[in-house]
């Protein structure tokens, strides 16, 4: 026979708050899930307005920035890729370090679409592969420092390529037009 009581022999009070706080619980979870599609679904569009220097500079006279790769970008006509693409292991960073410059010269931002590696100069173009989204983007820092990656990408190429932390990307690197025949 069950009582109201605890093992301590005192009033147990937390039978109704079970419920409650399971219903408290869902709701949250709820609200957390649509904030996070929320921003998912917006991220492109912050990606866009808030690129960090990621963008290739128009011609002098206009003085702005073209509008950064995005998920499905197709590259210049110009630029061609190393063939076929390889597998790399890639990281993410970003948050406590917003606001500092990269290693190219360029501030950090959440929004900020790049790459960091290693070795590749500064501005090289990549071709990156994630579970069916592709993107076109640019060398900006140096990095990763966790061993077995090549690559970290800045947050705004996370959330373009719905990488979601640690994993494998394939790509391929621009060459220059010394290295390849037209």
């Amino acid at each position: 026979m069950k009582t109201d009581r605890n093992r301590h022999g005192r009033k147990d009070h937390s039978r109704g708050r079970g419920a409650r706080a399971s219903k408290i619980g869902q709701r949250l979870r709820r609200i957390s899930l649509a904030t996070a599609i929320l921003s998912l679904a917006l991220a492109p569009l912050a990606a866009e307005a808030q690129t960090g220097g990621a963008g290739v500079p128009l011609p002098e006279s206009s003085g702005a920035e073209t509008p950064p790769p995005s998920v499905g970008t197709t590259p210049p006509a110009n630029v061609v890729f190393s063939s076929p693409m390889r597998t790399a292991g890639a990281t993410w960073y970003g948050p406590g370090l917003y606001g500092n410059g990269t290693a190219c010269g360029q501030t950090l931002r959440p929004g900020t679409i790049g790459v960091a590696h290693r070795t590749l100069p500064c501005g090289t173009t990549i071709k990156l592969s994630y579970h069916g989204h592709s993107l076109v983007t640019k060398v900006i820092d140096r990095g990763p420092y966790t061993p077995g990656n090549d690559f970290d990408l800045t947050n705004g190429a996370r959330l373009a390529l719905g990488f979601e932390g640690v994993g494998h990307v394939r790509y391929a690197v621009a060459l220059s037009p010394t290295q390849h025949h037209d």
